[in-house]
């Protein structure tokens, strides 16, 4: 009789679906007695199991579930028998993804009497994962807390679905206490926490702010599950703790062993680049990466790579990609900031077209001071009525009235200092005689 007792326990364990064996507290000789009392099961009752179990591993569920209702008709069944046939029913409901009708069977196994413990548990957490896979999370927290009032001492995998099961009901400081008490068990026991485990606790101090705590999650599972984007992730996280030095220095490391190869990623480091002083570092890398055509030569990008040479303070270089934006957006503002690189660089003509480009497109919110550029291109090309009329039109806009008076008074200046250079020098002198001669007559 003994070995048909090994025989049926182990297939009730293969039967009660996935999961571990949980610990019990039951001394070896408790355990005996207690599997003497409540498993009992006939001869007949374990091969029509078997053969069942046979015809479901052949996907001959049709056949299974003849012999399971021919098998509940037979009179005299132990409730141990009734179990197990209600746990059969249910492992065939679950591979052929019957998931409510598997959850009413393993209810029938749970309603039978005097069940053991390690049947118990496996059946109510079967019962717990099925529900899971329906998104059913209330439902599964109740099963999962039936389950604890079961084990005398809940395991890290027990823990862990009571957790997870708060945690998708959004309950993250309810979450938080299960799935640290998880993972804290894994790791007294010697054990490595699971990634998935240390994931759900760096959501939840994710969604609590506790940054400095996500830090230590991300730092662990860099170490025992070393992927590129948690080192990402924490890059992010000092980013959020304003600790950009760290972030810079992160996501550089990434970028040059060549983990970093998305434009995101890339134009976030020549953004980082920028923040701390160095515009030519990111103005390389921006460069480098539009020609491999791994950033994409966009407005947005174009922009960036113009800043950063800008502020490098290589103006020649910054006029290029600013052109492009320009012409891509019709942006009257970046047709300004074309126009200053070009004044920057004494290119008069074509900052004068840069500027009456951005008129043209309008919409900008200061045209007083895009006339004040277009004057001031323009009077160095000696344009000077054209430039007088530009910095008339400035001077409509009381912010810059005083600025274009200025300029036009300098501008006046300039035209009669032209006019005199040009007239005939023979008869200017004529004319000062002619009316020195008339003074004098007065006078005499």
């Amino acid at each position: 009789m003994s070995k048909l007792i090994v025989a049926i326990t182990t297939v009730a364990l293969l039967l009660g679906a996935s999961g571990g064996v949980f610990a019990a507290e039951n001394s070896a000789k408790e355990r005996e007695q207690k599997t003497k009392e409540t498993v009992a099961m006939s001869q007949a009752v374990y091969e029509d199991l078997t053969e069942i179990q046979e015809l479901i591993e052949a996907k001959d569920y049709a056949s299974a579930q003849r012999l399971i209702d021919d098998l509940k008709g037979k009179k005299g069944l132990t409730p141990y028998e009734l179990a197990q046939i209600w746990n059969i029913t249910g492992y065939s409901y679950y591979l052929q993804e019957k998931y409510d009708q598997a959850i009413r069977a393993y209810d029938q196994v749970m309603a039978q009497p005097d069940l053991p413990e390690a049947l118990q548990q496996s059946t109510l957490k079967t019962k717990a994962q099925l529900q899971f896979t329906q998104e059913d999370y209330e439902g599964a927290l109740v099963t999962v807390r039936e389950l604890m009032r079961v084990v005398s001492e809940p395991s890290a995998d027990v823990m862990m679905l009571e957790g997870q099961a708060l945690f998708q009901l959004a309950r993250y400081d309810e979450a938080l206490k299960p799935i640290k008490g998880a993972i804290d068990m894994y790791r007294e026991q010697g054990q490595v926490p699971k990634e998935n485990w240390l994931l759900l606790l760096r959501v939840i101090y994710f969604e609590q702010k506790d940054y400095d705590s996500m830090i230590d999650v991300v730092r662990e599972l860099i170490v025992y599950y070393p992927k590129d984007t948690y080192i990402l992730t924490l890059a992010g996280i000092y980013s959020e703790l304003g600790d950009t030095k760290k972030q810079l220095a992160l996501t550089e490391a990434l970028y040059e062993s060549g983990l970093i190869n998305t434009s995101s990623h890339i134009t976030n480091l020549a953004n980082l680049y920028l923040l701390h002083g160095l515009p030519y570092k990111a103005a390389t890398l921006l460069e480098t990466e539009m020609d491999d055509n791994i950033v994409e030569a966009n407005e947005r990008n174009l922009r960036l790579l113009s800043q950063a040479w800008y502020q490098a303070r290589e103006d020649e270089k910054a006029i290029p990609p600013l052109k492009r934006a320009a012409e891509i957006s019709n942006d009257g503002e970046l047709y300004v900031r074309l126009a200053q690189a070009y004044i920057n660089l004494e290119q008069w003509e074509e900052a004068a077209a840069a500027v009456q480009q951005a008129l043209k497109l309008g919409g900008r919110k200061r045209n007083d001071t895009a006339n004040i550029m277009l004057g001031m291109a323009l009077f160095n090309q000696k344009r000077l009525e054209q430039a007088r009329r530009a910095f008339q039109v400035a001077a409509n806009d009381n912010r810059s009235e005083r600025a274009a008076t200025q300029w036009i008074a300098y501008v006046d200046s300039e035209i009669k200092r032209r006019e005199l250079m040009t007239q005939d020098a023979p008869e200017y002198q004529a004319r000062e005689r002619s009316e020195l001669e008339e003074i004098i007559e007065k006078q005499d």
